[in-house]
């Protein structure tokens, strides 16, 4: 639609997990990093936490394509609202067991250990991937506990990746679920961005897309965006692809702040950093010296 207006080849703000467009920041690097050797290292399981919207799910399709994943059958769940049997279905179909197994537990776990030794022997591995943890019940969260539970005797045949927003860390701080907690071998953590980070996020994204994001937006409105956004790539993916819609609209290029504030507005997105300081926080916004200085 404004692509050739701002001299883009493709819009770069689409809120698809595509890893192209990942932002690699210290955070990001750590957590993929994580993810891969949970993938690769036999370790049990892993987990990965951040708030909606901060790209845990673009990180778990970049570890899933990259090379350390290769040589492992990934099964990946990102609807987990699903019963013990719905479950136990589907571990059946992503593991390719038998039409029984997809109707008996108990088929299901004797295949699938018979497939995991099998995988293991020859060298290979094994994970299951669970996006919006938050939402399994404590039913099935037992049920992964009792799986990282297929073992030898000396590794891990299943690894497992629980990915969520901050309520699963809290869960798992129940009584109930101690055990699970337990058997956690790695942990990491996804936080919003800097305001150095949203001006890199955005300037990435724009520059994979075939443009030059200096040209596109001013330092005012990068400032803008980060302030009503909080830091959160998804939420300032929503406002920087609204604002290039009303800049075309309105033939203004680069977009400037009043266009991102009028989009914010339309969309109810408050200036968190006012936001906070109503709280009693104190917040800080480094104020751009020159376009894009935002040291």
């Amino acid at each position: 639609m404004y692509e050739a207006f701002y001299g883009l080849r493709e819009r770069p703000f689409e809120l698809t997990p595509n890893p192209r467009f990942l932002l690699m920041t210290a955070r990001h690097r750590e957590a993929l990093s994580t993810l891969e050797y949970g993938l690769a290292g036999r370790t049990g399981i892993s987990l990965l936490i951040g708030e909606a919207g901060t790209g845990k799910t673009t990180i778990v399709h970049a570890a899933l394509q990259s090379q350390s994943a290769q040589h492992s059958r990934a099964v990946y769940l990102n609807n987990p609202l699903l019963s013990r049997l719905e479950f136990t279905e589907f571990l059946a179909a992503g593991f390719a067991l038998s039409a029984d197994a997809a109707t008996s537990k108990t088929r299901c776990l004797t295949e699938l250990t018979d497939a995991l030794v099998q995988r293991h022997a020859a060298g290979m591995l094994a994970a299951l991937v669970i996006d919006e943890a938050q939402s399994l019940s404590d039913e099935l969260l037992e049920e992964i506990r009792l799986l990282a539970n297929i073992e030898s005797a000396s590794e891990k045949l299943l690894s497992i990746i629980l990915v969520g927003q901050p309520e699963l860390a809290a869960r798992l701080n129940q009584p109930s679920l101690r055990q699970l907690k337990q058997r956690i071998g790695l942990r990491c953590s996804l936080s919003p961005l800097t305001m150095e980070e949203t001006s890199a996020y955005i300037a990435a994204r724009v520059r994979v897309a075939g443009g030059d994001a200096e040209r596109i937006f001013t330092s005012e409105a990068i400032v803008t965006v980060h302030r009503r956004s909080g830091g959160i790539p998804r939420t300032i993916s929503v406002i920087c692809d609204n604002a290039l819609v009303s800049g075309f609209a309105l033939d203004r290029r680069p977009v400037d702040e009043e266009v991102v504030v009028e989009v914010c507005g339309d969309f109810d997105f408050e200036d968190q950093a006012q936001l906070v300081a109503g709280l009693g926080a104190a917040a800080r916004v480094p104020a751009a010296s020159s376009p894009w200085d935002f040291s």
